[in-house]
């Protein structure tokens, strides 16, 4: 597609323009009418309400929380009461009298408070043992298997999300879907382009999604310069290689986000986004942590109406070979009082009710820690659904610490059941035209 170079005059006056709202000056470029009736109608909204007033039409939304680099379930769901995991972690067990109990068994790691609050509120579901036969030990090939929702000895080409976009959102928006981060995760990967990318909330711009453009490219580049970061935020355990794990960056005519590209054919950036965004102000005080900054910029669109069906956001860090204690405590933290801080957002603009969120990570860690006071790849792990019309309790059994495969937990709750039970009953979809079979629901909605 050729992109010819704007007129002199543009240039000079762009920023001036996108920022006071002359979106009708565009006139002199085609701008689909989808993204124009998409922005004025949200411009509009944003103008009469600080939040989105829920009515019969508006739809449920999901929100896909990643926990990039193989989350250690066993000490996030602790089983206190079992000699086992103490013999087996004799130096990075977490003490009995730490543990925030679930029942005469089970607890919550001590520094997810505000997950057990949840929990309590009858708000979380809690799903234990959860994996998928023949578990892969490789981040990135695991990663494909939850992204894909595959076997894990077939290779799938596209995502269960974008299945689902394939499937049954056709004609909608391309926001239909909405990736938080700086590359579009697998599971958005359609026969259909189909879902946008923004990067990490505080470079919310748009990117330029190529590099061999016209003369224009300068101008582009200067308008999706990205803001200062605060690198005090970024440290290795809040990011890492492995929290970037998603789908290859998609060019050409494959699954480019479609946004970007509208974005620069209509030579307008993520100003407006950005202004509908700081149009809602939270009274809710979110940890000054990245994933907050994803999660309460999900909330803002939320409040501010976009019409997306699906948020993906991810939180990396994971990756927990040596010296476990310290980071998974952090990591715990940023976790536990961020989930409830976006509830609690939710709860007050009044949308809880129509959103879910879901955890997963890519596998979980070994039962014995290391040489290094750390822990090695595993397999089966919990898995966190909440919402306003999520069902509450326990699902799955705990695995046993004792029969093992390989040193690895046994799970006992296919992954897929998951995605199948929030296809089915939460987005309303047919979940074997997705997942390519039928998987047995559960009791969670």
């Amino acid at each position: 597609m050729e992109h010819n170079e704007p007129p002199t005059h543009t240039l000079h006056t762009r920023r001036e323009f996108l920022r006071t709202s002359m979106l009708g000056a565009a006139a002199a470029w085609t701008l689909p009418v989808f993204l124009q009736k998409t922005f004025l109608t949200l411009d509009a909204m944003a103008a009469d309400s600080p939040i989105q007033t829920a009515t019969g039409k508006d739809g449920t939304i999901l929100v896909v929380l990643q926990l990039a680099g193989g989350n250690d379930g066993l000490n996030t769901i602790v089983p206190y009461a079992d000699d086992a995991y103490y013999r087996a972690r004799p130096v990075i067990g977490i003490p009995k009298d730490k543990v925030i109990p679930i029942n005469d068994y089970i607890g919550f790691h001590p520094k997810l408070a505000g997950l057990k609050g949840l929990y309590d509120e009858g708000r979380l579901a809690l799903l234990q043992g959860v994996g998928y036969p023949n578990p892969n030990r490789s981040h990135f090939r695991s990663t494909e298997i939850w992204q894909t929702a595959g076997d894990a000895d077939k290779a799938e080409v596209h995502g269960w999300l974008g299945r689902y976009f394939d499937n049954c959102c056709k004609g909608a928006a391309p926001t239909v879907g909405v990736s938080i981060g700086n590359q579009t995760p697998q599971a958005f990967a359609a026969a259909t382009p189909t879902g946008v990318s923004f990067s990490r909330p505080e470079q919310f711009r748009w990117v330029n999604p190529g590099q061999n453009r016209d003369s224009s490219e300068a101008f582009y580049r200067e308008l999706n310069q990205p803001e200062e970061t605060n690198a005090a935020m970024l440290d290795a355990n809040d990011g890492g290689s492995v929290a970037a794990i998603a789908g290859a960056k998609r060019g050409g005519g494959g699954t480019l986000d479609f946004l970007e590209r509208t974005a620069l054919d209509a030579q307008m950036s993520s100003d407006k986004v950005r202004e509908i965004a700081k149009k809602y102000h939270s009274a809710v005080e979110y940890p000054k942590t990245p994933l907050a900054d994803s999660l309460s910029l999900v909330a803002k669109m939320i409040a501010g109406g976009l019409a997306t069906r699906v948020y993906y956001v991810s939180m990396g860090g994971f990756d927990t070979h040596t010296n476990q204690v310290n980071t998974q405590d952090r990591l715990m933290t940023y976790l536990g009082d961020t989930v409830a801080a976006f509830c609690k957002d939710l709860q007050a603009q009044g949308n809880f009710n129509r959103v879910m969120l879901m955890t997963f990570s890519e596998f979980g860690r070994r039962v014995t820690q290391n040489a290094s006071n750390g822990t090695d790849h595993g397999a089966a792990a919990p898995m966190f659904v909440l919402g306003g019309g999520v069902k509450a309790g326990l699902f799955g059994r705990h695995p046993s610490l004792t029969t093992l495969n390989n040193g690895d937990l046994i799970y006992n709750v296919d992954f897929r059941r998951v995605y199948a039970t929030i296809l089915e009953n939460w987005l309303n979809a047919p979940s074997e035209l997705v997942l390519g079979r039928k998987f047995p629901l559960l009791p969670i909605v």
